[in-house]
């Protein structure tokens, strides 16, 4: 139902993996609340559904603060090291303390997200499910239930999706809110990426992260029924666009890129043909003769044919130079204020663009938007 915020029916924030460039989404979030853009429906994919918990369990006012809260939580130095705000490096300087900081959370672990097991599992192999991992994700949980009022999410006030790996058939499940009860094991399945965190059991079954199949939530949202017109941001934190990498290095970070970005392109582009097919379904059918609109092949088109229009507004990621291999692992307080700022200044920009916010001709159906990103200072 149109609620007086846009002309659209519903607006949809889609978060994808990404590990400690989370941030950004929650930099992307703050912008969006401060131009009153709540989301309808939120869905994610490993701390994109960290980040989409803590937006859909708690109030549309207390939304900004429980996720600084975690993100400030999981940014806390392991080994005590204070944050000094206000330090200038070059790319050089700031490419080597980068990767001083993700090699003590490779070895110390995350405060309050995850741990190292001891002894390591190549050691000393644990023999359970629930210990096959480097890491022991379980203080998540504790972070997780702090900032998150599950009976929020499951109130209905917001829908909720996020997206996970069945370890047994390789089957990609979504839990949903409207189809399950939320709890802490779904959110925990959706960013259980192996080998660093174990499998999560929910039920019977036991899950991995949902990017080893799809990072992004976007065909998941945008196939659902009944369709509406919908305002999605998609907040992508890999970019499929990249350099030719030069170097072994570049080419372990390209390769994360471009698997973890998920052909989000691709998607969106398959959807504009899609709809603009279902579109001209519906117009076709309202001028067929009675006798046709009653066979069974245009009943079939019928069960397709719609209307509906969406904005697609993308907002990338574009990592520094500096921030090389480790970027989705260093968690340091530094780099989540880099990640939120640049999200909150992509986002204050592109909202700037009147068009965001405006319906689609009903014959074009789909239109999308990447206006870039601004850096933040």
């Amino acid at each position: 139902m149109l609620d007086g915020r846009t002309p659209f029916e519903q607006i949809a924030l889609l978060l994808q993996g990404g590990g400690a460039l989370g941030a950004y989404q929650a930099g992307v979030y703050e912008a969006l609340a401060e131009a009153d853009l709540h989301p309808d429906w939120v869905a994610g994919i490993s701390i994109g559904a960290i980040n989409s918990a803590i937006i859909a369990g708690n109030a549309p006012k207390r939304r900004v603060d429980a996720l600084r809260e975690f993100w400030q939580a999981i940014s806390t130095s392991p080994l005590g090291i204070p944050y000094i705000q206000g330090l200038k490096y070059g790319d050089s300087e700031h490419q080597l303390i980068n990767l001083m900081r993700a090699a003590g959370i490779l070895l110390f672990g995350a405060p309050n997200f995850f741990v190292p097991r001891w002894p390591p599992p190549t050691l000393w192999p644990p023999g359970s499910v629930d210990k096959a991992s480097y890491y022991d994700n379980s203080p998540l949980r504790t972070t997780l239930e702090r900032v998150v009022d599950f009976d929020r999410v499951n109130s209905g006030e917001m829908r909720f999706s996020v997206g996970a790996v069945e370890v047994h058939s390789g089957n990609f499940t979504y839990f949903d809110s409207t189809t399950h009860k939320i709890t802490f094991e779904h959110v925990a399945a959706s960013g259980s990426l192996p080998p660093g965190f174990p499998a999560t059991k929910v039920g019977d079954e036991y899950f991995w992260d949902g990017g080893l199949i799809s990072n992004t939530p976007l065909e998941w949202v945008l196939g659902s029924r009944p369709r509406r017109d919908t305002l999605a941001f998609q907040v992508d934190l890999w970019n499929a666009v990249g350099e030719l990498p030069k170097d072994m290095i570049q080419v372990e970070v390209r390769q994360k890129e471009i698997l973890y970005s998920s052909r989000s392109r691709a998607a969106t582009k398959r959807y504009q043909y899609e709809q603009k097919l279902r579109i001209a379904f519906a117009n076709l059918l309202k001028r067929m003769p009675e006798e046709l609109r009653e066979s069974a092949e245009a009943k079939l088109l019928l069960a397709e044919a719609n209307d509906k229009v969406c904005n697609i507004v993308h907002l990338i990621y574009r990592a520094r130079p500096y921030e090389g291999i480790a970027k989705d692992f260093e968690f340091s307080r530094r780099t989540m204020d880099e990640h939120w700022r640049a999200g909150y200044a992509n986002a204050r920009q592109t909202l700037a663009n009147p068009e965001v916010l405006r319906l689609p001709d009903r014959l074009e159906g789909v239109r999308t938007f990447d206006l870039g990103e601004q850096r933040a200072p």
